[in-house]
């Protein structure tokens, strides 16, 4: 079957895609964009994280067939050419950034807590990633860095 969506803001096509396939695997390796990663293919660890049409998705549980028509952004959306998203950022000065097999997850998931609640308490913060598995940094410099890019989007705003 013939795929076509909008990934990132540009029109996409795939052919030939196999009805089973995952969303992660249509990103991933017909679309060329490694960012979200493929870690537990059962929607548990949350690194394949990604918008579909404004929601955030396991992409590894969405069948890729039903991308048609639909709108999806990847981590690698975030960022505005080689300018880095707020969140980036923060990630990279709290040391938030180790193995980074789930960072990517983690900063789709965060940009859509900040969008629905720019000053979220650290409660708010660990129930919106509770979906996210991190296995290096013990999350408090993910903690830290979700406030700090909290703080850097309020006073932009």
């Amino acid at each position: 079957m013939r795929i076509k969506c909008t990934v990132n803001g540009q029109a996409r096509e795939a052919d030939e895609v196999w009805e089973g396939e995952s969303l992660l695997y249509l990103l991933r390796e017909r679309l060329g964009l490694p960012g979200s990663k493929n870690a537990c293919e059962q929607g548990e660890c949350g690194s394949c994280t990604v918008y579909l049409d404004s929601e955030t998705v396991c992409a590894c549980l969405v069948a890729a067939g039903q991308a048609e028509g639909r709108d999806i952004r990847t981590v690698e959306g975030l960022s505005n050419g080689d300018r880095l998203h707020p969140i980036q950022q923060a990630f990279v000065e709290a040391g938030a950034v180790q193995c980074g097999f789930c960072t990517p997850g983690l900063l789709i998931q965060i940009e859509d807590l900040l969008r629905r609640n720019p000053d979220p308490t650290d409660l708010e913060i660990r129930e919106a990633l509770a979906g996210n598995l991190c296995r290096c940094t013990g999350y408090e410099q993910i903690l830290e860095a979700v406030r700090l890019a909290a703080a850097r989007i309020r006073s932009t705003a």
